[in-house]
C-alpha cells in the first residue's frame, strides 16, 4: 500500500492550518487523527514523511451509456418506446453532482421500465425554461412525449426508484 502525506497534499496536515491540540503531546487533525507532538511540522522541516510503497488504488465502474443523437429533444421524446426520465441538472450543483452513480444505478435497475436522460440547463437554456426549470435537479417523467410526473431534489436510489414506479403505476 502507497501512503505518502505530504502538506501540499493533504492541507489538513498543515502545521499552519490547525485544527486544535489535545494535551501537550499531541494534536488533532481535521480527520480525528492523533499525531504526536513531533509530527507537527509535519513537512515543515523536510524530513518527516511518512511513506509505503505500493501502488494506488483504482476503482472502475462499469456502466454501459448509450449515447444517441436527436435532432431535438421533441424528437428523443417521440421515438422513445418507453418513458423517459430527465435529469435537468448544471455542473455547479453538488446535488445534482451526488445523482450521477444514483442516476447510473437507476438506469441499470429500470432499463426495462424507463430511459434515463441528463440535460444541462447551462447548455439547453431553452428547455429548461420550456418546462420552467427553477431549482436543481429536477426530474420529469415524459411519457408519450408529453410531461407526466415532476419532482426535485437529491433522492437516494431508492427513493428514486420508488417514486418512478408509483409514478407510473397510478397514472397509467
Amino acid at each position: 500500500m502507497a501512503i505518502s502525506l505530504s502538506p501540499s497534499s493533504i492541507p489538513c496536515l498543515r502545521s499552519e492550518n490547525p485544527v486544535g491540540s489535545v494535551g501537550a503531546s499531541s494534536s488533532l487533525s481535521p480527520l480525528g487523527l492523533r499525531f504526536p507532538a513531533s509530527s507537527r511540522g509535519f513537512g515543515g522541516g523536510g524530513s518527516q514523511r511518512i511513506s509505503v510503497n505500493s501502488k494506488p488504488r483504482s476503482f472502475s465502474l462499469v456502466v454501459e451509456a448509450k449515447k444517441q443523437t436527436y435532432n431535438s429533444f421533441d424528437d428523443l421524446l417521440a421515438k422513445s418506446e418507453k418513458p423517459v426520465l430527465v435529469d435537468f441538472y448544471a455542473t455547479w450543483c453538488g446535488p445534482c453532482q451526488f445523482m450521477v452513480p444514483i442516476l447510473n444505478e437507476v438506469s441499470i435497475r429500470l432499463k426495462d421500465t424507463i430511459q434515463v436522460v441528463k440535460i444541462d440547463t447551462e447548455k439547453y437554456p431553452s428547455i429548461a425554461d420550456k418546462y420552467r426549470i427553477e431549482a436543481l435537479p429536477t426530474f420529469i417523467i415524459f411519457k408519450d412525449g408529453e410531461p407526466f410526473e415532476r419532482f426535485e431534489g437529491a433522492l437516494t436510489a431508492d427513493q428514486l426508484i420508488q417514486q418512478i414506479e408509483d409514478s407510473l403505476k397510478v397514472k397509467q
